[in-house]
């Protein structure tokens, strides 16, 4: 909105002419997030209390957690607030892929509101059912597979860390694809929810990155520098990504250890829908594993508990998302979190080395 509001001024004021360029307004929608939920936070909070929108804390789970019993839920409503405020305001609003995040976000997040909702109303940590969950997350990734499927420009070669010429084309098994990445990649976001500030701070991570990568994937340049996919216009969802960048700060600020809010379904489904959202459109899908490496384990090592005791009668960990396991072996939960937070770093970094690994 402003880059339409005040760049054309440039022509009078050659100071507007900052407006024009993308690494400005995504420095400045990440502080206008950040700024939003600070400020906001509070109010908000508060207002959660009134209206007893508590946290049920499961009944398997530490018994360290049971005194986290009320605390705010979804507080992940104020994290799409500022970054879609925050977006509107920064980005290029004729870009179609800041829409194709947007509507990522959005609706991932209306599906987790509906999970809270039914958590509260239920006055137990039991939602919808997985298989409804998993029907409204997949419907979600269909649509936005299939428009960008659809448009003319798009192609459905999947670009392969490592080797700038090995290209795999997918065809139509490219619309399953895309729908995979984005469901997994919100489910694992919403499994690694379990620990004050684990989730958001990992997602502050990813979301830096990925300012990274949309910024490369979308000035021909510089991705032709480095041999990787260039995608005409993705470099405007770096303004989306530093709108997550500034809100995830933002919420950190309140979510860290000892928590005073959780961001409920509503954050975790939809920063991880928006994130593999982002990750498809600058073609950087298999660094996301990568990337969100930690997200990756924490998800592996559910599917590992539950087909283990499945089939051998037999758990794998103490307890299962792998936080709990540490838990349960005793190390205390600001230990596990920030440990977790270093290896994530140490991931990205990785991730970010790929660019000149080819």
């Amino acid at each position: 909105m402003l880059y339409y509001l005040l760049y054309p001024l440039h022509v009078y004021f050659s100071f507007f002419n900052v407006f024009r360029y993308i690494t400005f307004r995504a420095i400045y929608a990440t502080v206008t997030a950040l700024l939003l939920t600070l400020i906001l936070g509070p109010l908000f909070f508060e207002k959660l209390r009134r209206i007893n929108f508590g946290q049920y804390i499961r009944e398997d789970g530490p018994a360290t957690h049971r005194k986290k019993q009320g605390t705010p839920t979804a507080g992940g409503v104020l994290i799409l607030f500022a970054i879609v405020t925050s977006t509107c305001l920064w980005a290029d609003l004729a870009n179609q892929y800041i829409w194709v995040a947007l509507f990522a976000l959005v609706s991932m997040g209306a599906i987790g509101l509906l999970d809270d909702w039914k958590k509260i109303k239920g006055k137990n940590a039991k939602g919808i059912t997985a298989r409804q969950k998993i029907l409204l997350q997949t419907a979600v990734g269909a649509v936005i597979a299939f428009y960008l499927y659809m448009l003319p420009s798009w192609n459905t070669q999947l670009s392969v860390p490592f080797f700038k010429n090995i290209l795999p084309e997918l065809g139509i098994f490219y619309l399953a694809f895309v729908v995979v990445v984005i469901v997994g990649c919100s489910d694992a976001v919403n499994l690694t929810d379990g620990l004050d500030g684990l989730a958001i701070g990992l997602v502050l991570l990813v979301s830096a990155t990925y300012m990274l990568f949309s910024y490369i994937s979308g000035n021909v340049r510089i991705a032709d520098y480095l041999q990787i996919t260039y995608v005409a216009g993705s470099g405007e969802l770096t303004v989306f990504c530093g709108a997550l960048v500034g809100a995830s700060m933002g919420f950190l600020w309140y979510n860290a250890y000892p928590a005073e809010v959780f961001m409920g379904d509503v954050g975790s489904l939809a920063l991880g829908g928006s994130l593999g959202t982002v990750a498809i459109i600058t073609k950087h899908e298999i660094l996301l594993a990568i990337v969100g490496g930690i997200f990756v384990i924490e998800a592996l090592s559910v599917i590992f508990q539950v087909s283990s005791f499945k089939l051998r009668g037999k758990r794998i960990f103490q307890m299962a998302p792998l936080h709990h396991h540490f838990e349960l072996k005793g190390l205390t939960e600001p230990k596990i979190i920030v440990r977790f937070w270093i290896a994530g770093t140490v991931l990205a970094l990785l991730a970010m080395s790929t660019l000149k690994l080819r």
